[in-house]
């Protein structure tokens, strides 16, 4: 089990590590964090994060697994960088870190016939407790504007 303390080398390699993959692209990953939060996206996610940790009763400690830690601290990185970004579009990246994003090109809808395109404007939208992203695209070879709409995860 990992040593949860803000001074044991584990602790420090699980962090480091932590942040090394996701404030820098990855293969088909691309890091959801501006990097004007980074630096107290760091800092406050450590303090809430050794703070649970402080916090945990000793059997609890006990069934702690490396897992459970490793996916608690990213919810924190996550609800962090939430707090911390200024615009909404930020927090839609946040949100769902792999879904398209401003600027982006999709390419060709064969069956549409829409051609390449790139992402102007995204929003999420609720109808009936289920969450949808409202995605607004332009056509690239004519600057036609269209839009189209997916269910995301709850």
């Amino acid at each position: 089990m990992i040593e949860l303390n803000p001074v044991s080398i584990e602790s420090s390699e699980l962090i480091e590590e932590t942040f090394k993959f996701w404030f820098n692209d990855n293969d088909h990953i691309r890091t959801p964090f501006p990097e004007y939060i980074r630096h107290d996206l760091q800092e406050k996610s450590i303090a809430r994060f050794f703070d649970w940790a402080s916090n945990l009763h000793s059997k609890a400690k006990d069934e702690v697994t490396e897992e459970i830690i490793a996916e608690k601290f990213e919810e924190f990185i996550f609800e962090t960088a939430t707090r911390l970004v200024i615009t909404e579009d930020e927090k839609l990246t946040i949100e769902y870190p792999f879904l398209p994003r401003l600027g982006d090109v999709i390419f060709e809808d064969v069956e549409n016939k829409t051609g390449e395109s790139t992402v102007v404007d995204r929003s999420k939208l609720v109808e009936e407790d289920t969450p949808f992203m409202v995605v607004v695209l332009e056509k690239i070879d004519s600057n036609e504007k269209w839009e189209t709409k997916f269910q995301l995860p709850k």
